[in-house]
C-alpha cells in the first residue's frame, strides 16, 4: 500500500478508535469501576510514569531494528490493554491497562512519523502530517455518536470494541505496511537513558543562559502540575454534583458526547482563527494571546468548580477546552521562536520531561484533596496550581518586548 495513504489510514483509524474509547472512558472508570478521585488521578499518574520509563528502551527497536515493527507492536499492545480494562471493571485492571497502553504508546511515539519520512522523504512528509491532522479531527468527530450509542447499551462496550478494532488495525498494518527506506539510526542519536539524562543536563545548561527559555520551561512544569487533576476529575465532578437536563430524554452519557463534540468544533474554529491572524509572527502578540487564553482557562476552571447549575458548568468546560487546544500550537511556536537546531530538540524534550514531572507530583495531591474534601475543592486546587502561569507569561511578554526593542 502507498505509504502516504497507509499513514492517513493509521492516523485516522487511531483517532477514531481513541475517541470511540475516550468519549466514555472516564465515565466508565467513575461509574462502573467506582474509582475515587485519588484512584482516578493515580490511573493517570501510572500512565505518565509508564510512558516515561518505557520511552528509552522501546525507542531502541525503532532506531535499530524496524520502525514498522515498532508501530505494529505498539498498536497491538494498546488494543490488548483496552480489552482488559473494558472486560474487567476493577481498579487493578485499569492500572494494568495504563502500563500496557503506556508501553504501547512509547512503541508508536515518533516511530510512525519517522517511518513515513523514511519511505517518502522528509520534505514530502510535512504536508502529509498536516493532512493527517485534519483526517484525525474528522475521524474523531465521527466516532463520538457511535461511542455514545454503544455506551447507552453498556458503558464498557465502546472500550472493548475499540480495543478489538485496534487489534484488527494491527493485522491490517502487518499485511499492508511496507518498509523500504529504513536505515538504522546512528548510535549517538538513538533513544537511551543516557540520552535522556544528557537532555536534562543540556536543558539545565540552556536555562542558565536564556531568561526567556527559563519562563517557557517553568510554564511547562506548571501545566503538568495542574493538568492531571483537571483531566481526571472534571467527569466525576459533573456526575456527582449536577443534574443533567432531560432534553428529549437524553441520558447523561449522551451529554458527554455533546460536550466532546462541542469542544472539538470550538477548538477547530479557534485554532483556525489564530492561524489566519498570523499571531505567531510577533512575539508580543503571541504572548498577549497566550496570557488572555490562560486567564480565560483559570477563570473557567474556578467557574466549573463552583458552578450552580449544569449549563454554567457546560459553558465553563467549553471555554476551558477551546482555550487549551488553541494554546497547544502557540506553545510550540513560542519554543520554536527561541531555539534552533539541536537546541530546539533539547528544549522540547526538556519541556516534555518537566511536564511529566509536574503531572506525577501535582496529580496525586489534587486527587487526595478530591477524596478527603470534595471535587470542587480539588478543581480549585488545580486552579491554584495553574495560577503561576499568568505572572510567568507576563514576564515573558516583557522580555519579548525588550528583545524586540533591542533588535
Amino acid at each position: 500500500l502507498d505509504p502516504t495513504r497507509l499513514f492517513l489510514i493509521l492516523r485516522g483509524g487511531s483517532a477514531f478508535l481513541h475517541t470511540l474509547i475516550f468519549t466514555v472512558n472516564m465515565v466508565y472508570q467513575a461509574e462502573t469501576v467506582g474509582l475515587s478521585p485519588l484512584q482516578l488521578v493515580l490511573v493517570g499518574t501510572t500512565l505518565e510514569m509508564s510512558a516515561f520509563l518505557f520511552e528509552a528502551p522501546t525507542g531502541i527497536l525503532a532506531d535499530v531494528y524496524s520502525r514498522r515493527l515498532s508501530v505494529i507492536i505498539g498498536v497491538a499492545l494498546m488494543g490488548i490493554g483496552f480489552v482488559i480494562e473494558g472486560s474487567l471493571p476493577f481498579f487493578a485492571a485499569v492500572l494494568l491497562n495504563q502500563v500496557i497502553w503506556g508501553l504501547g504508546y512509547t512503541f508508536t511515539s515518533g516511530a510512525s512519523e519517522a517511518w513515513l519520512a523514511d519511505e517518502i522523504g522528509e520534505a514530502a512528509a510535512g504536508p502529509v502530517f498536516l493532512r493527517a491532522s485534519q483526517v484525525s479531527q474528522v475521524a474523531g468527530l465521527l466516532a463520538i455518536p457511535l461511542s455514545v450509542a454503544l455506551a447507552t447499551v453498556a458503558l464498557q462496550l465502546p472500550i472493548v470494541l475499540g480495543g478489538l478494532l485496534f487489534i484488527g488495525l494491527t493485522l491490517f498494518l502487518w499485511l499492508a505496511m511496507p518498509e523500504n527506506g529504513f536505515t538504522p539510526t546512528p548510535a549517538e542519536e538513538r533513544s537511551s537513558w543516557r540520552q535522556m539524562l544528557e537532555t536534562a543536563r543540556a536543558g539545565v545548561q540552556m536555562v542558565r543562559t536564556r531568561p526567556l527559555l527559563r519562563v517557557i520551561l517553568a510554564v511547562s512544569l506548571v501545566v503538568g502540575l495542574y493538568s492531571e487533576g483537571y483531566d481526571r476529575l472534571w467527569t466525576p465532578h459533573l456526575l456527582d454534583n449536577f443534574s443533567f437536563p432531560l432534553i428529549y430524554g437524553l441520558q447523561p452519557i449522551v451529554w458527554f458526547g455533546v460536550i466532546r463534540a462541542g469542544s472539538s468544533l470550538f477548538s477547530i474554529a479557534a485554532t483556525e482563527v489564530a492561524r489566519r491572524k498570523r499571531i505567531t509572527e510577533s512575539g508580543g502578540r503571541l504572548l498577549g494571546l497566550m496570557l488572555a487564553l490562560d486567564g480565560a482557562m483559570l477563570l473557567a476552571l474556578l467557574l466549573l468548580a463552583w458552578a450552580g447549575n449544569f449549563w454554567v458548568a457546560l459553558i465553563a468546560l467549553w471555554i476551558f477546552s477551546t482555550a487549551r487546544s488553541t494554546l497547544g500550537p502557540l506553545d510550540s511556536a513560542w519554543i520554536v521562536r527561541h531555539t534552533s537546531g539541536t537546541a530546539r530538540a533539547t528544549a522540547i524534550s526538556f519541556a516534555s520531561q518537566l511536564n511529566a514531572v509536574g503531572q506525577v507530583v501535582g496529580g496525586p495531591a489534587v486527587g487526595w484533596i478530591g477524596t478527603v474534601l470534595s471535587l470542587p475543592a480539588a478543581l480549585t486546587a488545580s486552579a491554584l496550581l495553574m495560577s503561576p502561569i499568568l505572572p510567568l507569561l507576563a514576564r515573558g511578554k516583557r522580555l519579548e518586548e525588550t528583545r524586540t526593542e533591542s533588535e
